[in-house]
């Protein structure tokens, strides 16, 4: 049996984060699931507190040189790489990088700790970032894993711009819902910053709440299966699962890859192999 092919797609991870639900959560999972007879492919965002040198990320140039268009503007597309040490395991992960976007010294907030003006314009462009390079990549994932609200835009962009695409086609996109913050704080004009190709404003109306985006509800409504990467969540988002009828994971801490790697395989009506 080929081995599954599993796209893990995050806003953080240790060590290249600090230690938080989102980057620890990854760390355990995304050698766990290589180890464990699926091949990987993790995608990342290249924040500027994260130091090159010492974690000898290099550009990757033949993935480099795309411009991903937001708001009308063209904004480079810079795609590095790592190797991962874990134990016995060696897995690469791949940054993506733009100056305007991720070059400043903090994630999502400034020193005073106030959120960036431009959160929205970030996900959106590290989203369409994460497809166009995993067309360059030419390869099929059984399953697209969506950690952070940074990445709730890739099932909608997955199942409406790029529904025609083959390489996604037979894909199961499975969305963790962490409880964050950031996703609070984003701008208004959140839907229109993020349209894309022929889409407008109206069809992300589910990524939005009034006036208020709402990104973990969009990503529900477009993701095939949810993972509860928080054993605490607030009202809305505890309410957001309970309303959800998406086949569900809620486990968290040591136990979550074991129990992520047979979720996968269910979504893929296989067995897994012990």
């Amino acid at each position: 049996m080929s081995k599954k092919k599993v796209l893990v797609v995050t806003q953080e991870m240790e060590p290249y984060t600090i230690a938080k639900d989102i980057s620890t959560t990854v760390r355990g999972l995304a050698p766990y699931l290589q180890k464990n007879q699926m091949e990987i492919r993790v995608l990342m965002p290249r924040y500027g507190t994260i130091n090159e040198r010492r974690h000898r990320l290099h550009e990757v140039v033949r993935l480099s040189g795309m411009n991903i268009i937001i708001d009308d503007n063209d904004y480079p597309l810079i795609i590095k790489v790592a190797s991962l040490q874990d134990k016995s395991t060696r897995m690469q992960v791949y940054f993506l990088d733009n100056e305007d976007f991720f070059k400043r010294k903090f994630v999502h907030k400034d020193k005073a700790g106030k959120y960036f003006d431009d959160n929205a314009e970030r996900a959106a462009f590290f989203c369409k970032g994460v497809i166009e390079t995993v067309k360059k990549f030419g390869w099929p994932p059984d399953i697209i894993a969506c950690h952070g609200w940074m990445t709730a835009l890739i099932p909608f962009y997955l199942r409406t711009a790029y529904s025609t695409e083959p390489l996604f086609q037979e894909s199961k996109i499975v969305y963790s819902l962490y409880q964050d913050g950031a996703e609070d704080h984003l701008s208004e004009d959140f839907a229109m910053l993020s349209s894309i190709n022929a889409l407008s404003e109206e069809d992300l109306a589910p990524y939005m709440n009034g006036n208020k985006p709402d990104l973990h509800a969009g990503a529900l409504k477009y993701a095939d299966a949810v993972i509860k990467g928080t054993a605490e969540l607030n009202e809305h988002n505890a309410k957001l699962l309970e309303d959800c009828e998406l086949p569900m994971l809620d486990i968290q801490g040591e136990d979550a890859p074991a129990a992520s790697v047979e979720f996968y395989h269910t979504l893929l009506e296989e067995e897994v192999v012990e």
